[in-house]
């Protein structure tokens, strides 16, 4: 022996540590992966406070914040009607017929649109003989097209969330629905950012172009209640029915159908009333959101006779609506969507 001592250290972790370690970890883990999912992959949406003006001149300073356009390449627009924000007026003080609108020519009276919640492609094309089938198969369905009117069938694929709230949303603004915001499905979610239908609202009553009305054209409303819950202050005309209850196939279809005929007859370039001196205001844009569709898909699915019964119903309305917006008279350019 040389007399040397040796010590051993007993250097292990105490077993609260790792006890510790092993309700903390998990919880740890899932939040970072929730951070770097939020902040990578996960589609969000910011909403901007600025609004587009209806003021001359612009469109011309935003193409040229925006895109850099020169003086002489905005000059080229408007020369060419490309844009019409460049504001004139005659020697009597009234908007030159020349110049219309806020940033484009106007080109329509007023605009018709009708919402069917739900309605697949292959419903529409294949479904609705009366409205659709008529328009695009004339020779088909032993109809010859005598109407002015020109009708086109687009299939419009939507990513989720296909919730009702987040589709109007992205349809009015412009902006990407996401699955962030779906909590305003639930009511109280009016938008804040700028919006056509806004736009529409504000627009200056000299900028409208509308020389035979004597009053301010309004905006109607009939169906679905989101569009309330999104617009509260918007609509003039409101007719807004509750849209939760999936089971009730009829209250809002109802009340669409009931108040259509007569949003329809004052739609500008369809009043049955000409006189310009009338004291009831026409309407530019008028909007019915029907429901029925989609609840009959979420009750009893897409095979039902529920839904045979719910498309007819449809065809029958479309039918009647885009017949008289087909046959307006002819020094009216009205639109449906």
């Amino acid at each position: 022996m040389d007399g040397r001592r040796y010590y051993h250290t007993n250097r292990s972790v105490p077993r609260y540590s790792i006890t510790l370690l092993r309700l903390l970890l998990p919880p740890t883990l899932i939040a970072l992966g929730l951070t770097i999912f939020t902040q990578s992959f996960f589609l969000s949406r910011t909403s901007f406070d600025h609004r587009s003006s209806c003021a001359p001149g612009a469109a011309g300073n935003l193409l040229e914040d925006a895109l850099g356009l020169n003086d002489d390449e905005i000059r080229f627009l408007r020369e060419n009607r490309w844009i019409s924000d460049d504001l004139r007026h005659s020697n009597h003080g009234n908007v030159t017929e020349g110049n219309n609108g806020c940033w484009t020519p106007r080109k329509v009276d007023s605009m018709a649109i009708i919402v069917v919640d739900a309605l697949r492609f292959d419903f529409a094309r294949d479904h609705l003989p009366l409205s659709v089938g008529a328009r695009l198969f004339p020779d088909n369905n032993g109809q010859n097209k005598t109407s002015r009117g020109f009708s086109k069938l687009y299939q419009f694929v939507a990513d989720p969330p296909t919730v009702t709230m987040q589709r109007l949303k992205g349809l009015t603004t412009g902006g990407l629905p996401t699955f962030a915001d779906i909590t305003g499905s639930f009511g109280g979610a009016s938008i804040e950012e700028d919006s056509w239908i806004e736009q529409l609202k504000n627009a200056p009553w000299e900028r409208r172009m509308m020389h035979n009305h004597i009053r301010e054209p309004q905006i109607a409303f009939v169906g679905d209640d989101t569009w309330i819950d999104l617009f509260p202050t918007q609509f003039d005309d409101a007719h807004p029915y509750p849209s939760f209850n999936t089971r009730d196939l009829d209250t809002v279809d109802n009340g669409c159908l009931l108040h259509l005929p007569r949003l329809l007859d004052r739609l500008a370039g369809l009043q049955t009333n000409n006189d310009p001196t009338t004291k009831v205001p026409s309407f530019e844009l008028m909007v019915s959101h029907f429901l029925g569709v989609d609840h009959v898909g979420h009750t009893y699915g897409p095979n039902n006779p529920h839904m045979e019964k719910k498309l007819q119903q449809m065809d029958k309305m479309l039918s009647s609506t885009l017949d008289r917006i087909d046959n307006a008279p002819e020094k009216s350019c009205i639109v449906a969507f």
